[in-house]
């Protein structure tokens, strides 16, 4: 008895099908729910952002020249960016500290409490906002047209920053882009994707 239930089991087991290991998602760049303030609201797959604070991106940008865009869905005050992780995420608007280089919604670029530059044309509602950094310079782009109002002097690791306030709703768009990436730029990579 003893053997011919051995026999079953082994006959079992030629017959068994291997285990495909589930399939791994891969890791979208995205809005960090571990890295906002405490008022904010992220939804959309972490693509959205409103109520009131900051929120960076889950990625740092390590690769030399990135791109990234958003989309004003409503009015406001917002604002865009990079930052480092020491970055008062509850404290809008940004800029006004040494640890944030951002384009604000009233028009100014602003880095430690400095405006930097002052751009005409005031972004408003359904329009888009992008971003370029080379570790050199952080550019910004409205509706593709390029600002010229270049931030210098970033120093540390950096990330993708967005803050919104007094109903503004932000979506960030670090991937299918609506705008082609100036010549050279890409979209942001984990650090593990470039080598």
């Amino acid at each position: 008895m003893e053997a011919c239930g051995l026999g079953i089991l082994c006959c079992l087991r030629r017959f068994q099908q291997p285990r495909n290991p589930p399939p791994r998602e891969v890791a979208q760049v995205q809005l960090d729910t571990g890295q906002m303030g405490n008022e904010v609201v992220i939804v959309k797959s972490g693509k959205r952002i409103c109520g009131s604070g900051a929120a960076l991106a889950n990625a740092a940008i390590v690769q030399n020249k990135c791109y990234f865009e958003m989309k004003i869905q409503s009015g406001g005050v917002w604002g865009v960016g990079l930052a480092t992780k020491k970055c008062d995420l509850n404290k809008v608007p940004l800029g006004n500290n040494s640890e944030s280089w951002v384009l604000r919604s009233d028009g100014s670029v602003a880095h430690n409490g400095i405006i930097r530059h002052r751009i005409r044309e005031v972004p408003e509602e359904g329009d888009m906002i992008a971003c370029t950094y080379d570790h050199v310079e952080l550019n910004f782009y409205h509706n593709g047209k390029h600002l010229h109002c270049p931030l210098t002097g970033i120093r540390g690791t950096v990330y993708p920053i967005f803050y919104v306030d007094d109903g503004s709703i932000i979506d960030v768009n670090f991937s299918d882009f609506v705008y082609h990436a100036p010549e050279g730029f890409q979209k942001i990579m984990f650090e593990k994707n470039l080598l």
